[in-house]
């Protein structure tokens, strides 16, 4: 039987590195002599790695937000997922139907990328004020 040999040092690397995210900041580090941590790589997070926990976020907050920052919110996500609209204006007695539609029209035109970082300056704030 033939037995693939272990590389002992890629194998002592994977076990002492370890990632620890702080807010969009990514350290990855590696523990070094006397229990140390060193860093080796720090980096972001990406825009929709960010967009999309945030939209997570958002909905754990302690309190409900107000309608036009959910508004706002609501315009912004389904700009950044789906791109401009694509439904027609609801009935005249809908009106929350309307409101969404109308928050989701008003940023016709605007880049999945603008509509990402509207979201995610808005959600923050959301988040600071309610409290998660």
């Amino acid at each position: 039987m033939w037995y693939q040999p272990i590389d002992f040092r890629r194998a002592a690397a994977w076990l002492l590195t370890a990632e620890h995210r702080v807010g969009s900041l990514t350290l990855r580090t590696w523990l070094g002599l006397r229990g140390r941590r060193r860093v080796l790589k720090c980096y972001t997070m990406s825009l929709q790695a960010e967009f999309e926990k945030l939209a997570e976020d958002v909905k754990n907050v302690k309190t409900r937000p107000e309608d036009q920052e959910l508004l706002d919110m609501y315009g912004l996500y389904k700009q950044a997922t789906v791109g401009d609209i694509n439904t027609e204006k609801p009935g005249l007695l809908d009106f929350k139907g309307k409101a969404k539609w109308e928050a989701w029209s008003s940023r016709t035109g605007m880049s999945k990328d603008d509509a990402m970082t509207a979201y995610i300056a808005i959600a923050k704030d959301v988040i600071a004020k309610y409290g998660m």
